[in-house]
């Protein structure tokens, strides 16, 4: 395993996790308009952190890995309407809630 693979499959996890959570949310205006956006945030961490690591010098990687702690904060921010209107099931958009702040710290 290289290094940085286990960031990397974390964030594809996590991704994959907000990809189920966004096909279990009502198909209301508002359920919509969140998963379109969280699915755009949270799926982009991943490949952006594939481009931090492939940068081409340290300040490239520095300012990549800031787009992806950018996606990251977003995604929070949208989890956390989510939780507070009561849009998903408790244990899960918890759990995925509780990944997406750990991802932050790491990043």
């Amino acid at each position: 395993m290289s290094k940085g693979d286990d960031i990397r499959e974390k964030l594809v996890a996590f991704a994959v996790s907000v990809m189920d959570l966004c096909d279990r949310l009502p198909k209301t205006t508002a359920g919509m308009h969140i998963a379109d956006q969280l699915l755009r945030s949270a799926t982009s961490a991943a490949p952006n952190y594939a481009e931090a690591r492939g940068a081409e010098s340290a300040r490239d990687f520095v300012h990549k890995l800031g787009i992806v702690l950018k996606e990251l904060n977003e995604s929070e921010v949208w989890i956390d309407m989510l939780v507070r209107r009561k849009m998903a099931e408790d244990q899960p958009i918890l759990q995925i809630q509780e990944e997406c702040k750990s991802l932050c710290r790491i990043i």
